[in-house]
């Protein structure tokens, strides 16, 4: 039995990045950037106006004031898309909208609001400005050269906007990894069957096809298999296509669990099984034929943490992205809790921040077949394996699940 820790270690060590696919922009949410972006141009490309009103010389506002304001002549409506047909000179002012370019002459925009037109072609102007006020300069958001989104950035909405800007309609992705799902016993049925004396409905199918689809892979799913050696290794072997094959259930000492079993006949080079960990201790990971394979406990909620804490870190590594270490922070526990020394435990939790800081309680009953314990929590309490009685009111490490 090896330690969490090491677990990972040995589990992120086996695995490579994926390569990379392009993308229609359309279809990049969520993706996993594979290059560094560059700009090849300016945004904005050119001085534009930032508000509704008149492209002015800032020199020709000064003084102006409700009293006594300034008046000038209005030689054009420039609307934006539009190029102007004039210079502004001394005392002269153009019609602008947002977004136009700034016409010759011009350096300060006044917002209509601080104006009013008098007759056709005159505007007074009740407040003066400063040289570049209200004006989008050119290159003020990008400049070209410029390292716009790096190598493993996760694309958001704001990039799409970014990369719609510099003209992008296709960018290089890294392939989302295809994986196989396994769920292991003579005592499963799928969801719509009725149940038998005996027979219990195969959640953990469900439940990793989900945690796959969120962290961003291609689920694929193998049904179930029976416990005989025969029936593992067939549908073992339709999963070899993908990238990673996840299995549930099989992995313990019982006479009937065979994963383990047939995984070594098949070929595959056993890295561990069993982590000092709960729930989750029966885990097996190896290779098989260059493809990843876990093991994971048959109980739901052992499989769903063996998955948060293993697979994702895994996913994310092929994909390119770094550790989400992000998911973590510091919380007052708001029970005592015991546990056995020399397992790290994982409590399904409710986290939530107070003023002052986070606070942490459990959602009740912790065993491993206790499902909605897990539909409860947003996140994990995680406890030291050294640790054998934590008091209430002590600060706890909580990894959240969004």
């Amino acid at each position: 039995m090896i330690k969490v820790d090491e677990a990972l270690k040995i589990i992120l060590k086996s695995i490579k990045p994926l390569g990379s696919e392009a993308v229609k922009l359309t279809s990049i949410l969520g993706r996993v950037l594979a290059d560094d972006i560059y700009a090849d141009s300016c945004i904005p490309a050119f001085d534009n106006s930032a508000m509704d009103g008149y492209a002015v010389r800032a020199i020709d506002t000064q003084d102006s004031s409700q009293d006594k304001p300034r008046i000038l002549d209005v030689i054009e409506d420039l609307k934006a898309g539009y190029l102007a047909k004039n210079t502004i000179r001394h005392n002269q002012a153009i019609r602008i909208m947002t977004g136009a370019v700034m016409p010759l002459g011009a350096d300060s925009v006044v917002v209509v609001e601080e104006t009013q037109k008098l007759g056709k072609n005159k505007v007074e102007i009740f407040a003066p400005i400063k040289q570049g006020e209200n004006v989008r300069l050119k290159g003020e958001d990008i400049e070209k050269g410029e390292l716009i989104i790096a190598k493993g950035t996760l694309l958001s909405a704001g990039h799409i906007g970014v990369l719609a800007s510099l003209g992008r309609q296709y960018i290089k992705v890294t392939r989302k990894p295809k994986i196989a799902i396994l769920a292991t016993g003579d005592e499963l049925v799928d969801v719509g069957k009725k149940l038998k004396p005996g027979k219990i409905r195969s959640s953990n199918t469900h439940t990793l096809y989900a945690q796959i689809l969120k962290s961003g892979g291609i689920p694929k799913n193998l049904g179930i298999a029976k416990d005989r050696c025969s029936e593992l290794e067939a549908k073992i072997k339709k999963g070899l296509d993908c990238d990673v094959i996840i299995s549930s259930g099989g992995v313990s000492v019982g006479d009937y669990d065979f994963v383990k079993h047939v995984l070594g006949k098949m070929g595959t080079r056993i890295k561990f099984w069993k982590v000092a960990m709960r729930p989750g201790k029966p885990l097996v990971f190896g290779m098989i034929k260059g493809i990843p394979v876990f093991g994971l406990p048959g109980n739901p909620v052992s499989s769903m943490v063996s998955f948060e804490i293993f697979v994702i870190p895994a996913i994310l590594k092929m994909l390119g992205q770094g550790m989400d270490n992000k998911k973590e922070v510091k919380a007052i526990l708001e029970e005592g809790v015991e546990k056995k020394k020399g397992l790290r435990y994982f409590l399904r939790a409710s986290t939530i921040w107070k003023p002052d800081s986070y606070y942490t309680r459990t959602t009740g009953p912790q065993g491993s077949g206790i499902l909605k314990s897990m539909a409860l929590a947003n996140s994990l309490i995680i406890l030291p394996e050294e640790e054998e009685k934590v008091e209430k009111g002590v600060r706890v490490t909580v990894r959240f699940l969004d």
